[in-house]
């Protein structure tokens, strides 16, 4: 315990990257408890780091009194005076004790609680490294799985990616290297504990950044992004300057840049759309490769209807209703699709029933003449009876 502790502090400081105040406290705090132990919490102790000479000083500390009735806690003022002639009553007298009195268990002690506050500075500084980099990609390599989660050595620090955040169709082998997304930083009781994500649309997103210059610079924006990872995703793009055509910047000379994105996500197809604040538009190039004929528009509800030929309807769809679905979460809207024959059946359907409608009025209305043709021949024919009655009477007559 005794002997100059300046440069093993150093050589820590060097090795870990822990601040130095928060060594010596450590260091204080492990003494402090040694001495404690030593003394069964019997006396009043403080321990200070000299830094002059590179030791901890243990003080014990005394009040002084005219009768001492707790010898371990105070001390008689001649005595006192002995050591301090200025001390008076009341007064709290401190008194350097001997370090090398601690015995070999109290220094073990003194051991493991540096050791504990060495690791709990590492973790802190390790939580305060990696809580500002959520969003970032990072490099790491495999060291191993634990029940289908993937443990990456990030130099500093290991990071989870939980099988929940893998791509399917990816598999890694140990030593292997991945690049992945971090997702959440957060504090457990085991120390900071770093989440991975290789399904977040964030990667795809910090991917081209790293690609693609003018989206590096602000130039060109990446409006939304959504995935469906190991098999398609879509972007939106736009861009800040006239000059520069947002869906070309970001798809490269012969595709150099977009393919390179490809290839860091194992094959996912990627298609790169134009955004415009126009909703319909939009959708119609968010469907792409599929032809739009025409979209109706529900703005209260969000909703889009769109009609494509009926050769195009099976692409608009896509596998399994990947495309419209990705579509779908890109603007945000729900999009209803339908073919031109569909759309114009469901018309006639509409129409039907106001043209059978419309025949009932014209059928009433012929009843309803042929009823009035009916009663006026009718009286007629009255009439025509009651004249020969009359004639023959007058020839009675």
């Amino acid at each position: 315990m005794v002997g100059n502790l300046n440069h093993i502090i150093d050589q820590v400081v060097k090795d870990k990257g822990i601040d130095r105040d928060v060594l010596v406290e450590a260091l204080e705090s492990a003494v402090l408890s040694a001495a404690n132990k030593k003394f069964r919490n019997t006396r009043d102790l403080e321990a200070h780091f000299n830094g002059e000479i590179g030791e901890v000083e243990v003080f014990e500390f005394v009040t002084v009194v005219d009768e001492v009735i707790d010898s371990y806690k105070e001390i008689d003022i001649e005595e006192a005076r002995e050591i301090d002639p200025e001390v008076e009553l009341g007064d709290s007298l401190g008194m350097m004790m001997e370090a090398g009195s601690f015995s070999r268990i109290a220094a073990q002690t003194a051991k493991q609680v540096i050791i504990q506050k060495v690791r709990e500075a590492e973790r802190e500084g390790v939580f305060n490294e990696f809580k500002d980099r959520v969003g970032e990609v990072v490099n790491g390599i495999v060291r191993r799985y634990e029940r289908g989660d993937l443990i990456v050595d990030l130099g500093r620090a290991e990071a989870l990616l939980p099988n929940r955040e893998q791509v399917p169709r990816e598999n890694y082998r140990q030593s292997d290297r991945v690049r992945a997304y971090i997702s959440e930083v957060k504090m457990s009781a085991k120390g900071p504990q770093i989440i991975l994500s290789r399904t977040h649309p964030g990667l795809l997103i910090s991917l081209f950044k790293s690609e693609v210059p003018e989206v590096a610079e602000g130039i060109v924006e990446i409006m939304a992004a959504v995935r469906e990872p190991g098999s398609r995703a879509k972007i939106a793009v736009q861009s800040h300057d006239l000059d520069v055509d947002p869906v070309g910047a970001c798809v490269g000379m012969r595709g150099s840049r977009v393919q390179n994105v490809v290839t860091e996500l194992r094959g996912e197809r990627i298609d790169i759309i134009p955004w415009t604040p126009d909703p319909a538009r939009f959708a119609c190039a968010a469907l792409a490769p599929a032809e739009v004929s025409r979209v109706y528009i529900d703005d209260d509800a969000e909703l889009m209807e769109v009609i494509v030929p009926d050769d195009q309807l099976s692409l608009a769809i896509g596998k399994k209703g990947q495309n419209v679905r990705l579509a779908a979460k890109l603007i945000g809207w729900k999009i209803d699709i339908k073919s031109e024959t569909r759309a114009q059946e469901e018309e006639q359907e509409e129409n039907a029933p106001a043209a059978e409608e419309s025949d009932d009025i014209v059928e009433v209305e012929v009843v309803e003449e042929q009823v009035v043709e009916e009663q006026a021949v009718a009286a007629d024919s009255d009439v025509v009876a009651d004249a020969p009655t009359d004639a023959g009477e007058k020839d009675q007559e």
